[in-house]
């Protein structure tokens, strides 16, 4: 299966960037337009719908989804402006003008704290109660949750991101090991199994922990753990809470117990980029690899010489009944205050993201999971047989994400940058490191109120 390329951005880096944060800010003096929601639509009129993705496949893509939505609403055109990055977003979202989009979509989900309370984009809320569709058992849970903040439902998913546990059966069969791991205690002894030392390095390593691994950060890692991030007050629980101790203590164990940190790290150095062909999972080199539905066509692509598996994300022991659900984000989509034409552009957005049919072709095409329940059982689905995996883990009611935020991501960047320093020694006190942090975390969304 083909991937969707520019995801990269928003899972690679997840926080934001100061400039990013600077220029959402900037966003709150927007507001919504008076007149936004006055127009008719059933008019002929033409919206503009900017989007970031970018690959060939993917405008093409985009083309036929706006090409039904044209077909269902001939009244209505939409002028398509591709590879939009949030920043651009965010600047004309600020300027408005009628070059300005009036419907937008982004991969980061983490910005949609920022885009809602600053009023960037329109609360969605009255538009869903006029359509009569109920947001909570339209799409599944995670992507219901983040694609709102403090009530303000200023986007709504199209097509999501699951992760899951990528394996090499080959291996696994050549180490005894005859079922994927449930629970972390099996993860780690299986670790230990698929790890061949050579010398001073690895001939192969059964799973790389490290925080700069390939997409095991901590949001990643704690998602299984079910964190609960803040309080009802909004102030930070990751110093109280022990989902997040026990993450941060279940990694470091992995990563002590594979080779270290120095050992660990000095061979990840050696391996190839987590967007080409030589992916250390796609040549054999980690046994194991935590990733998203995007990882199966690529590996595939690069024509590996083992089997892979497919398999959810293990569990804490004490969650072993909670197998099968994963760490949730995805692609949104929301409607401009600026615009002046947001019942068309509800047309828009409410096709692209809750017609069954409509969200099936594009999943087929995207290749990335679908965003509506019924989308997610339809039978006109087309993927590979291990991808089912990633459709059960985004309907799973136990798959979390990570909680929308008035200054986006940043909170997750301090939760990270902890993970880097417990990791590598710089921190040893986990329960001190973990107050600090909290203490930072109150201390940033406080200047950003």
């Amino acid at each position: 299966m083909p991937t969707r390329i520019p995801v990269v951005v928003r899972k690679a880096a997840f926080a934001l960037t100061a400039s990013t944060a600077l220029l959402l800010s900037t966003t709150a003096c927007t507001g919504q337009s008076a007149s936004g929601s006055e127009d008719d639509a059933s008019k002929e009129t033409t919206l503009t719908f900017w989007h970031a993705w970018s690959a060939p496949n993917e405008v093409k893509a985009v083309k036929s989804l706006i090409a039904g939505f044209e077909k269902a609403h001939p009244n209505i055109h939409v002028n398509v402006v591709g590879n939009m990055t949030d920043d651009k977003i965010n600047q004309a979202l600020r300027a408005g003008g009628t070059k300005a989009p009036d419907v937008i979509s982004s991969f980061t989900t983490n910005n949609v704290g920022k885009f809602c309370s600053s009023g960037a984009l329109v609360d969605l809320n009255p538009f869903f109660e006029k359509a009569d569709i109920d947001p909570s058992t339209t799409f599944p849970k995670a992507m219901n949750e983040y694609t709102q903040f403090d009530g303000n439902r200023c986007a709504v998913p199209l097509l999501g991101d699951a992760y899951g546990l990528y394996y090499n059966k080959t291996a696994f069969a050549k180490a005894g090991i005859t079922t994927p791991p449930k629970t972390w205690s099996e993860f780690a002894a299986d670790a230990k199994k698929l790890t061949i030392a050579q010398g001073n390095t690895f001939k192969q390593l059964g799973f790389m922990p490290n925080y700069h691994g390939w997409e095991t950060t901590t949001e990643h890692y704690l998602g299984q753990f079910s964190p609960t991030y803040f309080d009802t007050a909004g102030k930070s629980t990751i110093a109280a809470d022990p989902a997040v101790a026990s993450a941060f203590t279940v990694q470091k164990k992995l990563v002590d117990d594979l080779g270290g940190f120095k050992k660990l790290e000095t061979f990840r150095s050696t391996l190839g980029d987590e967007w080409g062909p030589k992916h250390p999972f796609q040549t054999g080199q980690v046994a194991m690899q935590l990733d998203g539905e995007w990882r199966l066509g690529m590996a595939l692509e690069a024509k590996p010489d083992f089997e892979i598996g497919v398999a959810p994300l293990p569990v804490p022991d004490d969650r072993a009944a909670q197998y099968g659900k994963g760490y949730i984000t995805g692609t949104i989509a929301g409607i401009a205050a600026t615009s002046k034409k947001q019942n068309a552009a509800w047309e828009l957005v409410k096709y692209m993201t809750t017609d069954t049919d409509a969200v099936v072709a594009f999943s087929n095409a995207i290749h990335n999971v679908p965003s509506t329940l019924a989308a997610l059982k339809s039978p006109d689905l087309k993927y590979d047989a291990r991808f089912k995996t990633f459709l059960d883990i985004a309907a799973n009611p136990n798959s979390t994400t990570s909680p929308a935020s008035i200054n986006g991501g940043v909170y997750l960047t301090t939760v990270q940058q902890l993970g880097y320093d417990y990791e590598s020694g710089k921190v040893t006190d986990l329960k001190a490191g973990l107050k600090k942090a909290a203490a930072q975390i109150d201390t940033d969304i406080a200047q950003a109120k």
